[in-house]
């Protein structure tokens, strides 16, 4: 078996074979449902009816989805020019800090001005903790999976330092928070009775900007061509280092948005646990998405819709939530090898 590349994918091959990878990964993760003794089709109608079936369940889903499309947004923009830029969640609870330092009485200023301000210093904070694994990259040639991935760690001991010592609420009883978020800079709710904030119309607008300048601005053709080839685009006249430090600078304020959303929007206040994992998923959010900008907010709001279905489903039927984390991972694995069958033509000798 060899794989041939194709000179020219049909439309038709490119739109379904992400569909059908997904179809597929349902059928084997069906195996797994079909072990616990619960009735296939009743358990996916239960997920999907969790997830979309009502007004409640979208908009958790939505909630869910959103610091996903901002962390799938900050793994697509670096991947795409090949910097593997692991530290998402690190960069979320930097921006999340700066929201935290900034409105807690920091400055005061009335909504219009204090909302974009926690955004733009959350995306500075993010962006600041992607700069010496950028320069390590193009100066020494350190493996940023290694320096990024690690450095998530020091980022979450460096937040606990903080909510166990100089910033913990005194009014928090004593649990590990930081004071909350004053009322000037939490984001508005999107739909009466739910958690929905304004956070989702970020995200969407960050997905519009991103695919707007990958795709027509100089800037996103150097990205691109750095990710394709680094030697050709250096002997092209583009200055890679340059192009490296500006893709960390917006991944990381991306992911660091994130953290914003959830402290000012979600959550209120600073907590340890204020992320599940959502900079890991994002990875796997701009997989699914092929690395598209706006192929990540259907991934994101999918994605999200698993894992609120999921809950919904285990609290229906017997069925551990854990199955979500399979239903992702094999969704994300499938896309994968559709993509590449896209790409290349099996050949059997």
């Amino acid at each position: 078996m060899t794989l041939e590349p194709r000179e020219h994918a049909p439309v038709w091959l490119a739109v379904s074979a992400p569909i059908l990878a997904i179809a597929a990964s349902l059928v084997l993760c069906s195996v797994l449902i079909l072990w616990t003794g619960q009735p296939v089709l009743r358990a996916y109608a239960l997920l999907l009816g969790g997830a979309f079936g009502s007004s409640f369940g979208i908009a958790e889903t939505l909630t869910r989805a959103t610091p996903l499309i901002l962390t799938g947004l900050a793994a697509a923009v670096a991947f795409r020019a090949k910097f593997w830029n692991i530290g998402a969640e690190g960069q979320l609870y930097c921006g999340a800090l700066a929201a935290t330092w900034l409105g807690t009485g920091m400055v005061d200023l009335p909504p219009a001005l204090m909302i974009p301000l926690l955004f733009a210093g959350g995306a500075v904070a993010g962006g600041a903790a992607l700069l010496l694994p950028v320069l390590l990259k193009v100066r020494l040639k350190v493996d940023e999976v290694v320096t990024t991935l690690l450095l998530n760690f020091v980022i979450l001991l460096f937040v606990n330092f903080l909510l166990e010592g100089p910033w913990k609420d005194p009014m928090s009883l004593g649990w590990p928070q930081a004071a909350p978020i004053v009322d000037n800079g939490v984001l508005p709710v999107l739909l009466a009775k739910s958690r929905l904030q304004m956070g989702l119309l970020v995200g969407l607008a960050a997905a519009l900007l991103v695919w707007a300048a990958m795709r027509w601005s100089i800037w996103g053709y150097e990205i691109r061509a750095v990710g394709l080839n680094p030697q050709a685009a250096a002997f092209a006249g583009i200055p890679v280092n340059l192009t490296m430090l500006r893709v960390a600078m917006l991944s990381g304020g991306l992911a660091g948005m994130a953290g914003v959303g959830e402290v000012a929007g979600l959550k209120g206040y600073l907590t340890l646990d204020l992320s599940p994992g959502f900079g890991y998923a994002g990875i796997a959010v701009a997989m699914l998405a092929a690395l598209h900008p706006l192929g990540v907010v259907l991934s994101a709001v999918f994605l999200a819709g698993i894992y609120v279905g999921a809950d919904s489903m285990s609290r229906a039927i017997n069925i551990p939530t854990y199955i979500a984390d399979v239903l992702v991972a094999s969704s994300v694995l499938a896309v994968l090898v559709s993509l590449m069958l896209v790409r290349f033509r099996v050949r059997w000798r």
